[in-house]
């Protein structure tokens, strides 16, 4: 039987569903070009992914974060993802020979993502890579590490003041800290060692510094001068975090929860931590996908 070849789509969007479907269909005839095509279009799918996973667990409040930057910057990365493929990172190459049975591994096309009632592709293809990429022991940039290995003693003391993971509030610094990239720093430059961006309210006797933060306001960010807690050290930040967090009753049920970072991360928010309505998934995002 004659097969006919699929149709060229090494330039189109690494993830239009009815690419994929035409894909999923022409992979069933294990062809050669068909083979090649599917491999393209799922190394572009895992690139894409791997994009997304970095931007989501990456502090985000600047002028390019609206809506409508959002939808650009998904539309370079998909963009982007497929002209990496293209170039081949290895791994549609790996799949074509295990796709093939070569190497002595048995032939199998594997599952193209089929678009679901939406239109929108389903992920559960990723799930093996994802799992291996979070797994125990993965390695991490090498600014999370440091920020991870400079403030874990921290954490763990104030881990066992409150009894929630450390990992929860080495999380949350980050998230308000951009790594420690961004810490809130007083006019002259010096440090406040505030990681939490615990504002300065009339109950604060302490040292304070003044900066713009964003709050959102019905949703829409507004950039506005914010007066903040300011600490001798990180450990004093730790600590009065873990205070607050046992003694104000807004946080209380945070502590039954706090062995599932979701759940602490959607409490803190419920509780009114932040007005960014996308904190919790921010957060629970560099909890589980980055630190370790």
């Amino acid at each position: 039987m004659i097969r006919t070849p699929p149709a060229d789509t090494t330039n189109n969007l690494a993830i239009d569903a009815n690419n994929l479907t035409s894909l999923r269909a022409s992979a069933k005839q294990n062809s050669p070009e068909a083979l090649k095509a599917t491999a393209k279009q799922f190394e572009a799918l895992f690139v894409n992914m791997m994009l997304k996973s970095m931007r989501d667990a990456t502090p985000q409040d600047g002028i390019g974060d609206s809506e409508q930057g959002k939808m650009f910057t998904s539309m370079l990365d998909e963009q982007m993802s497929q002209k990496i493929a293209n170039r081949g990172i290895g791994l549609a190459d790996m799949l074509v020979r295990q796709m093939s049975g070569k190497n002595g591994v048995a032939s199998k096309t594997p599952s193209v993502p089929e678009p679901d009632a939406s239109g929108k592709t389903q992920t559960n293809v990723l799930d093996a890579t994802k799992a291996s990429s979070n797994s125990p022991g993965k390695s991490q940039a090498p600014h999370v590490k440091a920020f991870q290995d400079a403030m874990r003693a921290h954490a763990e003391a104030a881990s066992q003041a409150t009894g929630i993971p450390a990992k929860f509030m080495l999380g949350q610094a980050a998230l308000e800290s951009g790594w420690g990239k961004h810490e809130i720093k007083a006019a002259d430059g010096s440090a406040s060692h505030n990681l939490f961006g615990i504002k300065a309210t009339s109950g604060w006797s302490g040292k304070t510094v003044s900066a713009p933060t964003t709050e959102y306001i019905d949703g829409v960010p507004h950039t506005v001068m914010q007066k903040f807690r300011a600490y001798d050290s990180y450990g004093d930040a730790f600590k009065d975090y873990a205070n607050m967090l046992s003694s104000n009753p807004r946080y209380g049920n945070l502590i039954a929860k706090s062995q599932d970072a979701t759940s602490f991360a959607q409490g803190l928010q419920k509780a009114g931590y932040a007005t960014d309505p996308h904190y919790a998934a921010k957060l629970s995002t560099i909890i589980n996908r980055s630190l370790v």
